[in-house]
C-alpha cells in the first residue's frame, strides 16, 4: 500500500499525485515509469513518473481522468492509499550534451517531459520547451519548466494563452530561427506523429515516448507492442522512448483505437 501524501488539480481532469515510494524514488531515472493499481482487483496503469524526492521517499505521478480506473484514482485523496506501485518500470532516458534540445509536450504529455527537461539541462544543454494545449485552462507545469530550462514557448490552438497555433508550429519557428541537435516529444500520439514529420523534413534527430496500451508491463503479455524500423519492440522494456523517424504511428494509433469505447464507460 502506498500513501498520498498531497493531491494537486492541476486543470479539471489532470490531477498531481505524491505518493509514498521510497525505494523507486532512490532508483528512478529519466524517462522511468511505474505501474499502479487503486485497488487489489484494479487495472493495471502505467504512469510516468514527473517526480520524485529521494528524503521524503516519495514520487510524483500526474493523471489524466479519462475513463473508469483513471476516474477512481482521482478520486483519491490525501492520506489514503494506492494498493500498489510497481517500479521503476522501462527504460531511462539516453542524457549527454547534444547542444540544443527542444522538449515539445502536448496536454498531459508534458508531465513525463519534465524529467527529461530536467536532466537535459543539467547535462549542460540548451533546452527549449514546447507546450501545447487547447486552451489556457490546460497549460500545466508550466512554471516547473521556467525553472529547468533557457526558453518556454506556448501553443494553444485557440491563441488564449501565448501563441496561436499547434505543436509543430512553435517547433518550426525554432528550427528556422537556430540549429536543433535533439528534438524530444510527448504527447498524444497523433501529435508525436505530426512532430516526427515535421523534424524528418528538417533532419532534427527526434526522441518520442510512446503511450501504448499496457497490462504486465514486463515484456511477456505483448500489448504494448509497436513496429520500429521494421522490427517489433515492446514499448514497456525497450521504451518508453524510441526513435520517432522509425515508428510506425499509423499502426501504433490503430491498435490504441482497439478499446476506445470501453475507456470512456464508467
Amino acid at each position: 500500500m502506498n500513501k498520498i501524501v498531497s493531491k494537486e488539480y492541476l486543470s479539471e481532469r489532470v490531477v498531481k499525485f505524491e505518493v509514498e515510494a521510497p525505494r523507486i524514488a532512490k532508483s528512478r531515472r529519466a524517462g522511468h515509469f511505474v505501474i499502479i493499481r487503486v485497488g487489489e482487483r484494479g487495472e493495471r496503469i502505467p504512469l510516468t513518473i514527473a517526480d520524485s524526492d529521494v528524503q521524503k521517499g516519495t514520487i510524483t505521478m500526474v493523471v489524466q481522468n479519462v475513463g473508469r480506473s483513471s476516474a477512481k484514482l482521482c478520486e483519491l485523496n490525501e492520506g489514503e492509499y494506492i494498493h500498489d506501485v510497481v517500479g521503476p518500470l522501462g527504460q531511462a532516458t539516453h542524457v549527454e550534451k547534444f547542444g540544443t534540445v527542444v522538449c515539445a509536450g502536448g496536454g498531459v504529455g508534458v508531465a513525463p517531459l519534465y524529467p527529461i527537461v530536467q536532466a537535459m539541462h543539467k547535462a549542460g544543454n540548451r533546452v527549449i520547451v514546447v507546450l501545447a494545449a487547447r486552451t489556457k485552462d490546460l497549460v500545466i507545469m508550466e512554471k516547473e519548466m521556467r525553472e529547468h530550462c533557457d526558453e518556454v514557448v506556448v501553443m494553444t490552438d485557440d491563441g488564449s494563452y501565448g501563441k496561436r497555433g499547434l505543436v509543430t508550429d512553435g517547433i518550426e519557428e525554432i528550427i528556422n530561427r537556430e540549429k536543433v541537435d535533439l528534438c524530444v516529444t510527448i504527447g498524444p500520439a497523433i501529435m508525436m506523429k505530426f512532430v516526427s514529420a515535421l523534424t524528418k523534413k528538417y533532419e532534427v534527430p527526434t526522441m518520442a515516448s510512446l503511450n501504448t496500451i499496457m497490462v504486465d508491463g514486463t515484456g511477456m503479455c505483448g500489448a504494448c507492442r509497436v513496429t520500429v524500423d521494421g522490427q517489433t519492440k515492446f514499448v514497456c522494456v525497450d521504451g518508453p522512448e524510441f526513435d520517432a523517424h522509425k515508428v510506425d504511428f499509423d499502426e501504433m494509433l490503430m491498435r490504441m483505437s482497439a478499446y476506445r469505447d470501453a475507456e470512456t464507460r464508467k
